[in-house]
């Protein structure tokens, strides 16, 4: 899959959201909310770019056991340890709930794939004092700062 398949190009404005994603990059930890173990899907495509690129990635989906030969976790809570940044998969009426799951956990971001906006999410997590990135492909956000 290449990046322009399945992600638009970034957009180079400088702010607040430009600040986020420069801090949310920096992450060690990423847990992949609706990581796919099927290779035809972005989530499972993007979740091994990070995975091969140094993060640590921590596959999120209640339908598998395994992906990416690393456990699957059926939600944010029974992901031992702390997260850093929660990227997502999911249609936008999940996404709310799952940045509640993220906050709950302590994640120091929240991250919605390109094609995915939901404004209840953006509030909550700037509510929380907690990073939030929406419609934008982490791929195509780390590749351009390589």
């Amino acid at each position: 899959m290449s990046a322009d398949e399945s992600c638009p190009l970034p957009l180079r404005t400088p702010g607040a959201e430009a600040a986020a994603v420069d801090r949310m990059l920096k992450a060690k930890r990423v847990a992949v909310v609706g990581m796919s173990d099927d290779p035809s899907r972005p989530s499972h495509g993007i979740g091994g770019y990070l995975a091969s690129n140094g993060y640590e990635v921590i596959p999120v989906n209640p339908n598998h056991d395994q992906v990416l030969g690393r456990k699957c976790y059926a939600s944010l809570a029974d992901v031992p340890g702390e997260i850093d940044l929660v990227n997502v998969f999911r249609r936008p009426q999940f996404c709310a709930d799952v940045t509640r799951e993220a906050i709950a956990k302590g994640a120091k971001g929240v991250w919605l794939q390109a094609g995915i906006r939901n404004e209840e999410a953006r509030k909550l997590a700037a509510d929380a004092g907690v990073d939030f990135v929406q419609d934008r492909c982490i791929m195509v956000e780390h590749m351009a700062r390589r």
